[in-house]
């Protein structure tokens, strides 16, 4: 159901997907930018623990749905810092294992809370 293309752009900077598709009448489930904040109200210190929390929390979310990793198609990041990318971007790897979703990753100013160092949105489809 979810297709994805590589033209041979994405694998000359990460792990994803030149682009993705899905079929209408899919199951679409979108994620609120979600950061890497427990749901006690801790925000973990460090890029490495709050990328780690933001994806638990982003799958956690998809399994509350009836979905998993597999039915992401794109996924777009933000974060604070350039030089918090490669910790990143481990994180992302482990956590997505070979599933590769259309990607954005950006370095922006700020998050709307000064603590967060990322927020992750995920696009998922599955048919029904």
């Amino acid at each position: 159901m979810n297709k994805f293309y590589d033209i041979g752009i994405a694998g000359q900077i990460g792990r994803y997907s030149d682009a993705a598709e899905t079929s209408l009448g899919a199951r679409i489930f979108v994620t609120s930018g979600t950061p890497g904040l427990t749901p006690e109200g801790r925000v973990p210190e460090g890029i490495a623990a709050q990328a780690e929390q933001a994806w638990h929390n982003v799958l956690c979310m998809l399994k509350e749905a009836g979905l998993q990793r597999a039915d992401i198609f794109r996924i777009c990041q933000y974060l604070t810092r350039q030089e918090d990318i490669k910790a990143y971007v481990e994180v992302r790897s482990r956590r997505l294992g070979d599933h590769r979703p259309a990607s954005m990753l950006l370095v922006v100013p700020a998050l709307v809370r000064p603590e967060f160092l990322v927020e992750i949105e995920v696009y998922a489809a599955k048919r029904d």
